[in-house]
């Protein structure tokens, strides 16, 4: 324990370790299989980075994200110590030699996604390496029954077996009891081992608030609070709406999401990191990894579908240990549709067998064609062309990829690319070369090396920087250099493929077995009903209704949720709260039913609005029927 102390102080600067930290790096250190459950915030990169550097030879680490690879890589090597990764965006030159690396340079650290274990070079340079220890993170994505599984993460099993005796470290910060049994299964573990931190964080406050009028009730919490926010929405062009009407109320914001250019989500999240704008409304591809300990505020402005998914993103707020809130903005229709979700996930096995039918109309495929074949899918063609609605022929796509008929890659982001057609010596002697070409192809050549002997991955944002063209004009100079033949530019593309992995079948031969339809169906409904029954629970503190969900118990209330904080409101006597009853019996004096709503625009706080009904209904002065208030 010595040597690892004297490593967190000479690295982090820290005397001791908290929470968990010591008992799972103990437990790796002594070479075995642990996996260790830490809530978002608790140090989970300590607990291998730690006795890596302890340890002789190189750790390898599986992660999702390479923007989660480059920046834990990037802040490693800010510290004095040697780490690196490999991710796609990489040339096979590249590639090669930072394995080469990996062999002969004495890295401590080597980030991977569990897509390329399986890669021949990968596997060939792998054998030579001494390895220490291998490194599980967001290992929850292993379980098919965990709410992100990730069946590349399969693959993990087979490195165990080309690694015989190297012992394996899982990290998550969300996964209930039948998660962790099947994360220790799936990664053979030879005995259970499991290092578990309490999931209850004292400094951060759970909200729901009910809302009919969302927008509203977002811009009344945001300018009644202080501190670096996060909103998460569900798609892609609430990030943009949102973030413009909260700009044009006077708040300052910036959005993000997956279909960004990797240099927008750069400077983006670099933006909102260093303050320079307080809100980033995102969807769920924003948060993990994002090292920012001042958040004061999580938003969720649409319920996620589970409570892993929530818990792990309201978790991103207060990480600093200071006071924290994570609000939830839920209606009468949250609740329906979280429901809804569960037909639009998994629809009936006839819809799906009818949707592979028509996917090989539309490739024209006949029966007993089509093995290994793979096709570029435009999805809103076909669903035009058939009649379907996107969301359920992505789950049918899903689903057929599980069942093993196709493999479905949605939207894969190939990033653009260029090489050179002439030689080096030959572009000296282009005659009438705008200087706008010339800024460009210089910018080229300064960016990206090997452009001459092979194809190399390029950002047209970052050529608009460098050269001070536009993005647009980037695009089409490039394409004018394709046609004159002195390049070649393949633009990037998000197209989904598909491709088939037997010959097409007929219809009625396609089996779904109860692991994959019918058993993943009944998990998914139990966690819709899970996050359904948190929305609309009235009574049990917050916290320890996801306590409970998670496998432990707590004792006490948390005194800081709206739950909490409600009963508490109802026995003290605070002269506003009688305000408030008076003001809402005169607007129910009407005789007609009203939901909270209705009653937003008198001069009270939404805490005062619901603590006031709540003594009205505990006085039988009104009742509630289906979230609708009225005199009794």
């Amino acid at each position: 324990m010595d040597d690892y102390l004297k490593v967190l102080r000479q690295y982090w600067g820290y005397d001791s370790f908290r929470g968990i930290q010591q008992e799972i790096i103990e437990s790796i250190g002594s070479g075995k299989d642990t996996l260790g459950l830490m809530p978002t915030g608790g140090g989970k990169s300590i607990t291998f980075q730690v006795p890596a550097l302890c340890r002789p030879g190189i750790c390898l680490v599986i992660t999702p994200l390479i923007a989660l690879m480059i920046d834990q890589v990037t802040r490693l090597r800010s510290m004095g110590i040697k780490a690196t990764a490999i991710h796609s965006g990489m040339s096979h030159d590249q590639i090669l030699a930072t394995l080469e690396n990996c062999i002969f340079g004495d890295y401590k650290f080597l980030y991977v996604s569990p897509e390329r274990l399986k890669s021949d070079i990968f596997l060939i340079k792998l054998h030579h390496m001494h390895v220490s220890f291998i490194t599980v993170d967001e290992a929850h994505c292993i379980s098919q029954w965990g709410y992100d599984f990730r069946p590349s993460y399969l693959e993990i099993a087979f490195i165990r077996q080309e690694l015989s005796g190297v012992p394996i470290l899982a990290l998550t910060a969300t996964a209930t009891p039948k998660v962790v049994d099947d994360i220790q299964d799936k990664l053979e573990f030879p005995e259970k081992n499991v290092k578990k931190m309490s999931f209850q964080r004292n400094n951060l406050a759970y909200i729901i608030r009910k809302a009919e009028d969302k927008p509203r009730e977002l811009l009344r919490i945001l300018n009644s609070t202080e501190g670096s926010t996060i909103i998460y929405v569900r798609n892609r062009e609430a990030t943009r709406t949102i973030s413009q009407w909260l700009r044009e109320n006077g708040i300052s914001a910036i959005y993000y999401h997956a279909g960004l250019y990797s240099v927008d989500k750069d400077q983006r999240q670099e933006m909102w990191k260093e303050g320079g704008t307080r809100v980033m409304v995102a969807t769920n591809a924003f948060g993990m990894g994002i090292d920012k300990a001042d958040v004061r505020l999580v938003i969720h402005f649409d319920v996620p579908d589970s409570i892993e998914a929530y818990f792990q993103e309201a978790g991103r707020a207060g990480r600093d240990g200071k006071k924290a809130e994570a609000i939830m903005l839920v209606n009468r229709r949250d609740s329906i549709q979280l429901r809804k979700h569960i037909q639009d996930a998994f629809p009936d096995k006839d819809y799906i067998r009818a949707v592979y039918e028509d996917i090989a109309c539309y490739f024209q495929l006949a029966v007993g064609d089509g093995y290994a074949v793979t096709y570029e899918f435009n999805k809103i063609d076909f669903c035009k062309k058939f009649h379907h609605q996107h969301i359920r022929v992505e789950s049918a796509l899903s689903l057929l990829s599980k069942a093993g008929y196709l493999i479905y890659q949605d939207e894969d982001d190939s990033r653009s690319r260029v090489m050179f057609m002439l030689q080096k010596e030959e572009l000296y002697h282009i005659r009438r070369m705008t200087p706008e070409n010339e800024r460009l192809i210089l910018a080229i050549l300064r960016k990206y090396a090997g452009a001459f002997s092979q194809y190399v991955y390029i950002e047209e944002k970052v050529l608009a920087e460098e050269t001070g063209i536009s993005a647009e004009n980037i695009y089409l100079k490039l394409k004018a250099l394709n046609q004159q033949q002195i390049l070649h530019y393949i633009p990037r593309k998000n197209i989904p493929y598909i491709t088939f992995c037997t010959r097409r079948v007929e219809t009625k031969e396609i089996v779904f077995n109860k692991e994959i339809y019918d058993e993943r169906k009944q998990d998914y409904t139990k966690r819709i009903q899970a996050i359904t029954h948190y929305i609309e629970e009235d009574d049990e503190c917050r916290v320890n209704v996801l306590l409970r969900y998670f496998g432990e118990e707590s004792h006490s209330d948390c005194e800081q949720c709206d739950i909490c904080l409600n009963k508490q409101a109802l026995d003290i006597s605070d002269p506003s709260i009688e305000k408030a009853a008076d003001a809402l019996v005169q607007i129910m004096a009407d005789g007609k039913p009203h939901s909270e709503s209705d009653f937003q625009s008198l001069p009270f706080t939404t805490l005062q609005i619901q603590t006031a009904l709540k003594w009205l209904l505990k006085g039988s002065e009104i009742v509630k029927k289906k979230d609708l208030y009225l005199l009794d």
